[in-house]
């Protein structure tokens, strides 16, 4: 089944890293949580994931320690980067990014098409992490959601700038767990536990009826739910994550063949990167990746309303 992410995976190259603005004096970034290094048993251990996302077999990864954000790069943290370095995203450039096609906020002829594969997903002219849901929308009350419509290539100048990097696909995981080994989700198996809600993903019939029964109906500030075992906040759900991997569904059992499971680091080439967490347009009738274990990827070119990132770095480096 594909991802809930598949539009506007057709753009032109990614820029080169040498023509970005030079490094400027940044604002120190807030602290990043000190996670201990360890080993964790990565992929699907109930039989749930999709065939083509590779995410078997089962396999131990063993960490360093490293540092990660408690939460995604939020509205009001990637609106001081662009003030500070004057950045263009790739949706600015391209002039559109992929939208929902029920939270579309602007003129008809804003819509410029719609996903062949995913009719949910319209291409919107205007359409940026300024105006997440078309040229009628600003983030002016959710300086504390998370930033979206940013490319991998965006994440990588906002990393840079700040100081960090993206996470790995196995330092991803790791996080996201909070210290619990084998559940579905950060809080145990179950989606909802006693009614409660831990995640904000989908709830009514995908893609039409939206219950919002969580209280969001696309993104949701960053520390609306408890956070898991490490201190870390909404993982699952919300916003996709990129990570720094390239993706290859043939990546774990090359990693059990060979023994390589110590600090992976992913494939040395590739075509798409690797997206984590699932988001707010996850449901287990379309797209049930809003599970630990479960892997996506997209083109490092790619935009959505849904698709927002995180830093990390090595233990003991200052981040800013």
């Amino acid at each position: 089944m594909p991802s809930d992410l598949t539009f506007g995976a057709t753009r032109g190259p990614s820029p080169d890293p040498a023509q970005r603005p030079p490094a400027l004096p940044r604002k120190r970034r807030r602290t990043l949580l000190d996670l201990p290094g360890g080993t964790y048993a990565a992929g699907d251990g109930f039989g749930e994931g999709y065939r083509a996302d590779g995410e078997g077999p089962v396999h131990q990864v063993e960490l360093p320690a490293f540092r990660l954000d408690a939460t995604a790069v939020t509205n009001e943290e990637f609106a001081r980067f662009v003030k500070a370095t004057g950045h263009v995203t790739t949706a600015e450039r391209e002039g559109f990014s992929a939208v929902f096609h029920l939270a579309f906020d602007g003129n008809p002829r804003d819509v410029l098409g719609r996903s062949p594969e995913a009719p949910w997903w319209l291409g919107v002219r205007g359409a940026t992490w300024r105006a997440p849901e078309g040229p009628g929308s600003n983030v002016g009350r959710r300086g504390n959601h998370p930033v979206v419509h940013v490319s991998h290539d965006d994440a990588l100048a906002y990393c840079e700038w700040a100081g960090t990097r993206l996470p790995t696909e196995a330092e991803w995981e790791y996080a996201a767990r909070g210290g619990r080994a084998g559940s579905r989700f950060p809080w145990g198996d179950e989606l909802e536990q006693d009614g409660v809600h831990h995640a904000n993903v989908w709830q009514g019939d995908f893609p039409d009826t939206n219950a919002a029964a969580d209280g969001y109906v696309t993104t949701a500030p960053v520390r609306t739910y408890e956070p898991n075992g490490f201190g870390v906040f909404q993982m699952i759900g919300n916003v996709w994550e990129w990570c720094a991997d390239w993706f290859s569904p043939t990546y774990y059992d090359e990693l059990v063949s060979s023994g390589a499971t110590l600090d992976p680091r992913g494939p040395t080439e590739g075509l798409t990167r690797v997206m984590r967490g699932g988001s707010y347009l996850c449901h287990d009738s379309y797209c049930h990746r809003y599970r630990l274990s479960a892997r996506s990827s997209s083109p490092p070119d790619s935009t959505a309303g849904n698709l927002g990132f995180r830093c990390a770095a090595d233990a003991g480096q200052p981040a800013g």
